[in-house]
């Protein structure tokens, strides 16, 4: 007997009941029917009164009750339940789904375990005709099987993941009289390797915009380690701390040749004087009032290639003046922007809608770029 509380909490923690159909899952199960070839594949989770699929084909639903459920009875028995031809088999001939509406004759199921190993729910197929199911067929929906729970595990893993990185953006921006200030990042996949920040300090306006090379995971664990990084001690000159970034990714992470562009920069309130340090990135400019664009660079290789020493890093400084907007993207902007007409396009985004449209703008449209996509606006109001 297993214990159904323990089994239902499993689940529970699992968080993955009443989510959005997910591609992981959905290719498992289109495999499934394709291997197999039957018409009805599903990703079924037992809850307490009712059967949910996570992922279906040929059911017409994602829910049902979980009385007399065949995956009920499979969860219940925590093995293998294969039943050629229900019609002729006495515990099941009487079955409802059987007897009547879709009038099943053919069932395979495998149990699916919660990372604890309580059994959650099933990968089974499905059939209206009986048929056989070898050996060599039971191993190989094992194996899909434990396809499913390692993704149906990832995800609850990334769901946590995205939660946190979510929470190292700024909630709010400051507020800066005289100046408009607007950012976002949006993930090409569900984390992003990009990210931004923007604070007031001592009369000026810090801005970080950094990339980690590559997507997923690893460079977003790498991008919150660099934030944090620059957050350390914010007081520092910009050379300083672009600096001392560059050191912790060389000796804590040079074996894995994993580099970061980034731009770092202060804008003093007062005068709308810019400092700016490069660090690879060049996607910083200055939109000038009278349409105009001005490139803000400094030389510089990305961090972590331990080939540039400190004081080598050089400031870049421009001025903006009242109608001048400061813009930094990371590149996967470039992805969506009109290629005869990038600059052009981006100051009729501004001028239509102003820096947080803009910015709201770019980050709808990353379903068309193939990575991230950060943007930082600041603009000095007329």
């Amino acid at each position: 007997m297993i214990d159904e509380r323990r089994r239902q909490q499993a689940l529970d923690a699992l968080g993955v009941l009443d989510t959005p159909p997910d591609e992981r899952v959905d290719r498992i199960t289109r495999l499934a029917k394709d291997i197999f070839d039957v018409p009805m594949v599903s990703v079924t989770l037992i809850d307490r009164d009712r059967q949910w699929r996570k992922s279906e084909i040929g059911l017409g639903g994602r829910e049902a009750p979980r009385e007399d459920a065949f995956c009920d009875a499979t969860v219940r028995q925590d093995a293998t339940l294969v039943v050629e031809d229900a019609s002729t088999t006495e515990r099941f001939a009487e079955n409802p789904f059987v007897a009547g509406d879709p009038h099943l004759r053919f069932y395979a199921g495998q149990p699916l375990h919660a990372p604890g190993g309580e059994p959650i729910g099933t990968l089974c197929l499905l059939d209206t005709q009986p048929r056989a199911f070898d050996d060599d067929e039971r191993k190989m929906l094992g194996d899909l099987a434990l396809w499913v729970q390692t993704e149906l595990a990832n995800e609850q893993e990334l769901d946590h993941a995205v939660l946190v990185q979510r929470n190292l953006t700024p909630r709010r921006l400051p507020e800066v009289p005289g100046y408009t200030l607007a950012g976002g990042s949006a993930a090409r996949g569900r984390l992003a390797g990009d990210f931004y920040d923007l604070a007031l300090r001592d009369g000026r306006i810090r801005l970080t915009l950094a990339d980690v090379m590559g997507k997923g995971t690893g460079p977003a664990l790498i991008a919150s380690a660099v934030r944090a990084s620059f957050r350390t001690a914010p007081s520092r000159p910009l050379v300083a701390a672009v600096a001392e970034v560059d050191r912790l990714l060389e000796e804590d992470l040079g074996d894995l040749t994993m580099f970061v562009t980034a731009v770092h920069a202060d804008i003093d309130m007062q005068t709308g004087a810019l400092e700016l340090v490069d660090a690879g990135h060049s996607l910083a400019f200055v939109m000038r009032a009278d349409g105009s664009w001005l490139p803000v660079r400094s030389t510089g290789l990305p961090l972590g290639m331990g080939m540039i020493p400190p004081e080598d890093r050089e400031v870049a400084r421009a001025v903006l003046e009242p109608g001048d907007a400061l813009l930094c993207c990371s590149d996967g902007l470039l992805d969506v922007l009109d290629p005869e007409d990038p600059f052009g396009h981006v100051a009729r985004i501004l001028d239509e809608r102003g820096p947080a449209g803009a910015v709201d703008e770019a980050l709808r449209l990353v379903t068309d770029a193939i990575d991230d996509i950060t943007v930082v606006v600041v603009r000095r109001d007329a």
